[in-house]
């Protein structure tokens, strides 16, 4: 029985793009088959010092190509071969822009391997007029687009990945289909598939007729467990690609929008409706992303992050706008978006606000959270930074800098002395510390002059030492001299003959861990 409703049995759809890398080249390269010839097309890549085939295309593959081929004797076949430079990083991007685009019709989606997707579709196809409706549509939308694609459906994603790849004859049901399939269906790794073929079984039919333990004993217990996959007895749980949002919010139009001005209407709504939702939760999000899906089957994802959390529309769409100015190249409409998402990624608490005298909520001093949100838009998420404190005694590890929009709230610094004494840490500290040169010093004690940049110091007034011994847990065991990890340190506050400060201090002890200490300055006082 196919399900309609996420109580039936599972369903899931595999999309399998045969000739993935050089369809990229076509849609995204128009140019290089300006000419109008219609040669076949390779991708290569050096392998050992020999340029081999990463891809081919179905004119290369109807004329013997394959790839692992090498291009000598591809041009042996066909001397009129189209050849470029294969790009793994650049499938794998377009792939998962696939992806995105296949969100429209479950937010289940996941990459299969390199070249095929994944969709969980159980309860999704009563709004497409059932699975197969849904599928050919999800099909014919990426055909449109100039992809070639083939497609299956099955109780199990183990089952739709092999029906999708190795297609055959019509069957009277998904059983009989799966049995049917060659054992490399298996995708079982090195010469396994050739054994079992040796052995007489080529079908996944013939292994399921023979006893579980004879098989695990003589071919391993992966291929009984990917045969119990495929036979839907067992499988691994699907991992989307993105994770289940808080909040999610489609809009589906009959006549796409030629206009991104008026798509942004359109997602003020509907962040007024997840904000009432949120606020029914008693919670505001601190994370949101608007999905422009296009006719053609591509998505463009926009996300957005705040610092506290909100559920203001206006301020969403703020944010949004300014993402969209952000942007090196503009969200293109194509012909028209014909779908809308918004969703909440994150989440958090958020207390009731007081009421205003005229109605709605009282407008709350988040003027710092704001212009932290849209200077972290504008320059870049990881580019606006905020200093944490960290439980650490090492100076230039007592803090950290994490992107602004990442601390819910600024944290409280410990206060160092008491009001009114002189600082115990300098306000600005080089990372990491510059070593100086000591002139005269006293074994264990403070220099009475050092040299740096050049510059002769001579010490009036000294103040420590302040000792910080090494984190026992970072520390290498029989440190030596010359070892950075695991030396104490010895801090002095100076001051010169001309009245400047300075933070130094001795790298390691006198005997018991150094026979010569480093000096390093590490601060200036102001």
């Amino acid at each position: 029985m196919d399900s309609e409703a996420t109580t039936g049995p599972r369903r899931y759809l595999a999309l399998f793009f045969p000739f993935l890398p050089v369809d990229r080249l076509r849609i995204m390269q128009p140019g290089l088959w300006a000419d109008g010839g219609d040669e076949p097309a390779v991708l290569v890549e050096a392998v050992r010092g020999a340029m081999r085939l990463a891809a081919v295309d179905a004119e290369g593959l109807t004329i013997g190509l394959t790839p692992g081929m090498t291009l000598a004797d591809a041009r042996a076949r066909e001397l009129g071969l189209r050849v470029f430079d294969a790009d793994p990083h650049a499938d794998q991007d377009w792939l998962e822009r696939l992806c995105d685009g296949c969100t429209r019709y479950t937010p289940s989606a996941a990459p299969d391997g390199a070249d095929g997707l994944i969709l969980d579709i159980s309860g999704c196809g009563h709004l497409w007029g059932g699975n197969e409706a849904l599928a050919a549509d999800a099909a014919g939308r990426l055909e449109r687009h100039g992809l070639h694609v083939r497609h299956a459906i099955a109780g199990s994603p183990e089952a739709a990945h092999a029906l999708a790849r190795f297609p055959g004859p019509p069957a009277r049901d998904e059983d009989a289909a799966v049995r049917r399939l060659p054992v490399e269906a298996l995708g079982l790794e090195g010469d396994n598939a050739v054994a079992l073929r040796r052995a007489g079984l080529r079908t996944v039919g013939d292994l399921a007729a023979r006893p579980a333990a004879a098989l695990a004993a003589r071919f391993g217990e992966e291929a009984v467990e990917a045969l119990h996959a495929l036979l839907g007895l067992g499988h691994r749980p699907l991992s989307p690609r993105r994770p289940r949002p808080a909040v999610r919010i489609d809009r589906r139009f009959a006549e796409p929008l030629g206009s991104t001005a008026y798509a942004l209407k359109i997602l003020e709504e509907m962040a007024a409706e997840a904000g009432e939702r949120l606020a029914e939760r008693g919670e505001g999000g601190r994370r949101f992303e608007a999905v422009f899906f296009r006719s053609d089957g591509l998505a463009f994802p926009l996300r957005v992050e705040t610092s506290l959390p909100v559920r203001d529309a206006p301020a969403i769409l703020r944010l949004m706008r300014e993402r969209i100015d952000a942007l090196s190249d503009p969200i293109d409409p194509g012909f028209g978006f014909d779908m809308l998402r918004l969703t909440v990624l994150r989440a958090e608490r958020l207390a009731p606000t007081q009421l205003a005298l005229e109605g709605g909520e009282a407008r709350r001093d988040d003027t710092i959270a704001a212009l932290v949100d849209r200077l972290s838009i504008r320059a870049g998420r990881a580019h606006i930074q905020r200093l944490m404190p960290c439980d650490s005694h090492v100076p230039e590890q007592a803090q950290l800098a994490l992107p602004a929009v990442q601390s819910r709230l600024p944290a409280s610094w410990e206060a160092a002395g008491a009001p009114g004494d002189p600082p115990v840490r300098p306000l600005h500290l080089f990372d990491p510390p510059q070593p100086i040169e000591v002139v005269a010093q006293v074994p264990d004690g403070p220099p009475h002059r050092f040299r740096w940049h050049r510059a002769l110091h001579d010490i009036v007034r000294f103040e420590g030492p302040e000792r910080i011994a090494p984190e026992w847990w970072h520390a290498k065991d029989g440190a030596t001299e010359g070892d950075s990890i695991g030396l104490t340190r010895d801090y002095y506050r100076v001051e010169d003959a001309r009245g400047r400060r300075y933070w130094i201090f001795r790298h390691g002890l006198y005997g018991t861990e150094a026979t010569h200490p480093d000096w390093y300055v590490h601060g200036l006082f102001a």
